[in-house]
């Protein structure tokens, strides 16, 4: 970037770039209509594009944002997108899919896929399964490589122990799970790869629409377990693709 800012001011400088324009490129957003900055230049800081958190956004604003965004970059995500939103958007944004369970808008245009990694997203219940793929789906458009492990809570813990010689072949794990969250400690205990911990909000009266879950796995006894917020999947995601990136390059 700063090797940008340089050969923008030698224009400047030598007459071929008015100072207007220069600015334009150097402070890193574009104005929408006032109600948005885009921050273009976050894929250079960050590795991935600014994504759109859909909730509290009306359909118009999030077509606006992506739109835009789709001009600068080949992969363009959105996370919490209703379906009544995205009935709105999906004909008016050129091949943008749109996924019902995690409830993404994802444009995805890139020319080869460049694996940074393999990610285990594991579950524990069906009922967490759109925490999961909020994940899932993040978890690819940053480049990695997805391995799925649904419904392998500890009500049915053989389930967890058919599944973990494929589970120890990611490169991260993302464990998903509601009610007391308790897989978490359990896969701490068995595997020696990062796990980020994702509480969800489901679960019956004293899981405190998921703080239960977030003490439990705040407070594991298994090493190598870090937490991020009730129903965040996307962050997770997030964060096990800065990981893997490191480990790779």
């Amino acid at each position: 970037m700063s090797n940008e800012i340089k050969e923008w001011l030698k224009k400047v400088e030598a007459g071929e770039l008015r100072a207007e324009e220069a600015y334009e490129q150097i402070k890193g957003y574009e104005d929408i209509d006032g109600f948005a900055k885009i921050d273009v230049q976050r894929v250079k800081r960050k590795g991935f594009p600014e994504v759109i958190y859909g909730e509290g956004k009306t359909a118009e604003q999030i077509q606006a944002i992506f739109s835009r965004l789709m001009t600068h970059h080949e992969t363009v995500l959105a996370t919490r997108i209703s379906k009544e939103k995205a009935e709105q958007l999906v004909p008016q944004l050129v091949h943008v899919t749109y996924d019902e369970c995690s409830r993404t808008l994802l444009y995805d245009e890139r020319k080869s896929f460049r694996s940074y990694g393999k990610v285990g997203v594991l579950c524990a219940g069906t009922s967490d399964l759109p925490v999961a793929e909020e994940a899932a789906i993040t978890a690819q458009a940053m480049g990695l490589e997805i391995a799925r492990f649904y419904d392998i809570g500890v009500a049915g813990i053989h389930r967890l122990f058919d599944q973990l010689e494929q589970i120890r072949t990611c490169d991260v794990l993302i464990v998903v799970a509601g009610m007391e969250g308790a897989l978490v400690s359990v896969v701490g205990g068995l595997v020696q790869q990062p796990i980020l911990a994702v509480p969800t909000s489901i679960g019956y009266g004293a899981s405190f629409h998921g703080v239960a879950a977030l003490l439990t796995m705040l407070n594991s006894c298994a090493s190598g377990v870090s937490v991020v917020n009730i129903d965040n999947g996307f962050g997770a995601a997030y964060q096990a693709a800065l990981i893997s990136r490191i480990k790779k390059e």
